[in-house]
């Protein structure tokens, strides 16, 4: 035993040291460029939050984020001054809040999402009304205070007997790596309130859901009533892109932006489950998530527009139907804090009246997106139109007016191929004429005998 017992403590001691230097890796690899930008007020329960969180707060100011903390019954609180918004960002780290301090209330911040204005909302079981009536104004519904995500399949095995810790599988997140970051396969742990979507809201991401074992209820009540969340429609993390491409993330448990959830081993309580000893995948999760919501991903942008006729370079005052046009668009994406190009092969152009004429994909062309087609045989006012909304990246939208004419009367053909047999008709008449004349006015009639 006296020479086991070392041997443990210095396992110990670098299994500590190997999950504090993965863990700066982690962070280097994501955080390798500055790249954010804007004002961010940050809401807390407590100021202690700031330091049971500091890991997910130093990774916001390393990009570059200029944080401001507050309490969120601070009564200096104000959001907007003079018409003009004082933050870019809002993160609500508040989750028991029952009235906000200051000038800052519910149609304030709904006032801030229909400006642009992006909200990071973490809850938890002691959720309060002001955040359960933002969920509900964004298309997410909170179940009631004190209620938990129980899952008696998936929980972990340092769970205290509640099945409330959940491991949440990879397998369960939103496929779009733009929102969710690169595909990884180290289980989430999530502690907190469920959430469901309304159905009827298109604009709602189900970002991450519970698996098929999980519901959402009182962990000390037995169950009377049909659970709020039950299955796959049990959301633990969900999101919204709005039409004016304002973005918001919710989030049932603040306790995944923890740093004890960023440096926790978990391991399911199942014979034989595989038990992660280093860290979960909360940190990339929770770094990929803040860079989607704060727009450092997934954000679009259309830059040079041109379109002329083929073999000329200056689009002409108008069309004429049935013209070879080429038509050409920029778009750029932004990556790290620089605008790049961006890479899709799924962009459309239509060339619309009322309906569209014509709609075809645009190919990659160096840095742009170019094509070349035929004009319609109709004349009128017509739009080039790109309209690209995929998930995950912001609503790109470019519309150019422009005039088609009919061919003037100079421009039609003199002798059409088709009508030769009208042609051909019309001669055979005029030479029959001609001869029928000729015949006609130089017969001579004999003249009768006597």
């Amino acid at each position: 035993m006296s020479q086991k017992q070392p041997a443990r403590t210095m396992e110990r001691w670098f299994r500590y040291f190997d999950r504090k230097f993965l863990l700066f890796l982690s962070l280097a690899s994501l955080l390798h460029c500055a790249s954010g930008d804007g004002k961010t007020l940050v809401l807390l329960d407590n100021l202690n939050i700031k330091d049971t969180h500091s890991i997910f707060f130093r990774s916001l100011a390393d990009r570059g984020f200029d944080l401001t903390f507050k309490t969120a019954d601070d009564p200096s609180l104000s959001l907007i001054k003079y018409g003009q918004f004082l933050y870019d960002h809002l993160i609500l780290f508040s989750p028991s809040v029952e009235d906000f301090g200051g000038n800052i209330n519910l149609e304030t911040i709904t006032s801030f999402i229909d400006g642009g204005g992006n909200v990071l909302v973490a809850a938890s079981s002691d959720i309060g009304d002001p955040l359960r009536e933002l969920g509900s104004e964004c298309g997410i519904e909170f179940d009631e205070e004190k209620t938990a995500v129980i899952d008696h399949h998936n929980y972990d095995l340092s769970d205290p007997g509640e099945h409330t810790l959940i491991v949440a599988d990879p397998e369960n997140l939103l496929k779009a790596p733009t929102i969710v970051g690169k595909p990884t396969n180290k289980p989430v742990l999530f502690k907190g309130v469920g959430m469901v979507a309304d159905p009827d809201n298109p604009l709602v991401l189900d970002i991450l859901t519970g698996s098929s074992t999980s519901y959402s209820y009182f962990p000390d009540r037995p169950i009377s009533q049909y659970p709020h969340a039950v299955g796959k429609n049990t959301l633990l993390i969900a999101g919204l892109q709005a039409r004016n491409n304002a973005r918001v993330v919710f989030s049932g448990s603040l306790d995944f932006f923890s740093d004890a959830f960023f440096n926790s081993a978990v391991q399911k309580a199942r014979p034989g489950s595989q038990r992660y000893c280093i860290f979960t995948g909360n940190l990339e999760l929770a770094v990929a998530l803040s860079r989607w919501v704060f727009k450092e991903a997934g954000v679009l942008r259309v830059g040079a527009v041109t379109h002329h006729p083929v073999g000329e370079t200056a689009p002409p005052a108008a069309y004429t139907v049935t013209d070879l046009v080429e038509y050409s668009i920029v778009i750029e994406m932004l990556s790290e804090g620089r605008w790049i190009p961006f890479d899709g092969n799924d962009i459309q152009l239509e060339f619309v009246r009322i309906d569209p004429f014509v709609r075809t994909y645009l190919k990659k062309n160096g840095g742009k997106y170019s094509i070349q087609f035929k004009l319609p045989d109709v004349y009128g006012v017509f739009q080039f139109k790109v309209d690209y909304n995929r998930l995950g990246y912001t609503h790109l939208y470019s519309s150019t007016q422009v005039s088609v004419r009919p061919l003037q009367h100079t421009q039609y053909e003199r002798f059409i191929p088709s009508a030769f047999p009208y042609y051909a008709s019309a001669f055979s008449m005029m030479g029959g004429l001609f001869v029928f004349s000729v015949v006609f006015l130089h017969m001579k009639e004999k003249e009768k005998s006597d």
